[in-house]
């Protein structure tokens, strides 16, 4: 499965920090649970990544709603 692949998975996510200063993310799933640590440096560099996504996602769903609906 790649990024643009669609799923039906369901998953909850929680993010906070953890006693020895890192920041966690943790997934969890159907039979998944999945801790993941990032220093806090690192940590900023994903939330800048996940708001560049959004951001060029939002983007595409403007394009896709301006688009004529029509045949082909």
């Amino acid at each position: 499965m790649g990024i643009n692949s669609e799923s039906d998975t369901g998953a909850d996510l929680r993010i906070g920090p953890t006693t020895l200063g890192m920041v966690r993310l943790y997934i969890e799933a159907d039979g998944v649970d999945l801790p993941l640590d990032f220093d806090p440096d690192e940590a900023v560099e994903i939330a800048e990544e996940l708001k560049a996504a959004a951001e060029q996602a939002r983007a595409m769903g403007a394009k896709s709603a301006r688009r004529p609906k029509g045949k082909g």
